[in-house]
């Protein structure tokens, strides 16, 4: 009896506490729809939208599709399955869209084109703005090649969009050779008529700086700041020999000559760098174990174990300890002298830097620059991620980021960067800087992951795996790290250029000397260079 007369209290409170709820039921679907009403999208800094979009992918699992960051309108858009996982995404201040095809779906659509679709000329990424696999077949594709393509995406209808590039697809190794005289790289290179240690002849000095470490050359510009952006190949100092001798930028009378012959390694994140008859970029100076090392691409450290920073090879200044391609794409070429300057900053071949303090993962988006040996500085943004790319003769690179940036042969491995985080290295792609094309990139996390590197030797401060917001598990990004003067969408640092810190191209560590040996003097006009890479 107890038994049933408990049973009873409890199904009458039971009760009650149902006719409670659905009483407040009643008021429940206004006081959510002011909620909705007031909770709408934020706008957030790409660094933030980062750290948000990895968070909430990690926290919905398989319910995540992807995301991508907005520039337009500052937004963060988070792809979904369903409708709850919406509501937790809105509920963050980000954007919901829900969408059909899951992560797991797109990534087995890739694996069925490498298994099925195997064919030279074609390149194909996760494009989470579609919520499909973005198919690229460049003018190769035809005939046979292109029903090989079709046969096997038919099968995945809504999952695989194919589009054609007008160019085609290669690593960025092929050209006519570096810049003839007179034809600097970008605004950065050496006039090809600068020596191997980077003097310039007098009257044809890259950035002014004249034999004998006087006043510039009259007729190279005078000024000190006269050079800015012409930084020669083994480190000489654009405008760094101005005027009476004054500094770059107005660092001080005998700046030009305060640091005697430019080391040859004192190079910087897209600076020409030369081997086995052929010229690539460097991309990010590293720290390998407290020993100076650079990144660059995995095609140029198989075209030769050492590298100079001048095309006749007589400025040693590194060589490859690890170097992968096909399926990656990135080389660590270790420097031969261990003291040697290795700022970790790129240059911007414009006689600024941008100083790089950490890595970071792409995202799909995101704002990027490149710097390289043959265009200087281009920008653009993230369009893929996970990109598989065949250039051909069986040379195939998987997990690549692709891009909308421009480049050209000899930009091979050059540095791709957002603000202060270095995210990628200059693979291949098509096109060019005057018709605009794809451009792909290796993921520079990744690469310092194989090799155990580390971004921020010669003064960074970063992480070499931290991502921009703390994305990466090398922990979340320093509170102020690159914010100081990087413009949402990753614009350079205020400080970049300042007065005796590089500003208008002066020599890192120190000007170069502008009486720089006569061993090293140019020779008036000199030859072409070798392949480019």
């Amino acid at each position: 009896m107890n038994h049933r007369r408990v049973n009873k209290r409890t199904g009458a409170i039971v009760g009650a506490s149902a006719a409670a709820v659905a009483a407040a039921a009643i008021l429940l679907p206004n006081a959510n729809a002011s909620s909705d009403t007031d909770s709408s999208p934020k706008s957030f800094a790409p660094r933030a939208a980062a750290q948000l979009g990895t968070t909430l992918a990690g926290d919905l699992g398989q319910d995540a599709a992807g995301w991508y960051f907005d520039g337009t309108s500052k937004r963060l858009v988070m792809n979904v399955l369903d409708e709850e996982s919406a509501e937790s995404v809105r509920a963050k201040g980000a954007v919901a869209k829900v969408v059909e095809n899951s992560m797991a779906e797109l990534k087995s659509a890739t694996r069925t084109l490498t298994e099925q679709a195997s064919v030279p000329g074609t390149a194909w990424s996760i494009d989470p703005r579609t919520n499909k696999v973005s198919v690229l077949a460049d003018k190769t594709v035809t005939g046979s090649k292109m029903d090989t393509l079709n046969k096997a995406v038919d099968g995945m209808d809504g999952k695989v969009t194919v589009k054609r590039s007008a160019g085609e697809f290669k690593p960025f190794d092929e050209g006519d050779g570096a810049a003839d005289a007179g034809a600097a790289a970008g605004g950065g290179a050496a006039d090809a008529g600068a020596d191997a240690g980077g003097a310039a002849d007098a009257g044809a000095a890259a950035g002014g700086a004249e034999e004998g470490g006087g006043a510039a050359d009259a007729g190279a510009g005078g000024d000190a700041g006269a050079g800015a952006g012409g930084a020669e190949e083994g480190g000489a100092a654009a405008g760094g020999a101005g005027d009476g001798g004054a500094g770059a930028g107005g660092a001080g009378a005998g700046g030009a000559g305060a640091g005697g012959d430019a080391a040859a390694g004192a190079l910087e994140g897209g600076d020409a760098i030369f081997g086995g008859g052929s010229r690539c970029s460097l991309g990010f100076n590293v720290d390998v174990q407290g020993e100076p090392a650079f990144l660059t691409a995995g095609h140029c450290g198989n075209a030769s174990e050492t590298w100079t920073s001048d095309e006749a090879g007589a400025e040693a200044v590194g060589t490859v300890q690890d170097s992968q391609f096909p399926e990656n794409d990135f080389a660590l070429v270790k420097y031969d002298d261990a003291a040697v300057e290795a700022p970790s900053s790129v240059d911007l071949q414009d006689g600024t830097k941008q100083e790089i303090t950490q890595a970071a993962e792409a995202s799909v988006g995101m704002e990027v620059k490149r710097s390289g040996s043959t265009t200087g500085t281009t920008d653009g943004a993230v369009t893929g991620l996970d990109a598989t790319v065949n250039y051909g003769n069986g040379d195939i690179v998987n997990g690549l980021i692709q891009t909308d940036v421009c480049a050209e042969p000899g930009d091979s491995g050059g540095a791709m960067f957002s603000g202060d985080s270095a995210v990628g290295l200059t693979s291949g792609g098509s096109g060019d800087c005057t018709a605009g094309g794809e451009t792909f990139f290796a993921p520079v996390t990744a690469a310092l992951e194989a090799t155990g590197a580390q971004i921020g030797a010669g003064g960074g401060a970063g992480d070499g795996g931290a991502a921009a917001g703390g994305a990466e598990d090398g922990g979340a990004a320093d509170a102020g790290a690159g914010d100081a003067g990087a413009a949402d969408g990753g614009a350079a640092d205020a400080g970049a250029g300042d007065a005796g810190a590089g500003g208008a191209g002066a020599a890192d560590g120190g000007a170069a000397d502008a009486g720089a040996d006569a061993g090293a003097a140019a020779a008036s006009g000199g030859g072409e260079a070798g392949a480019q890479q």
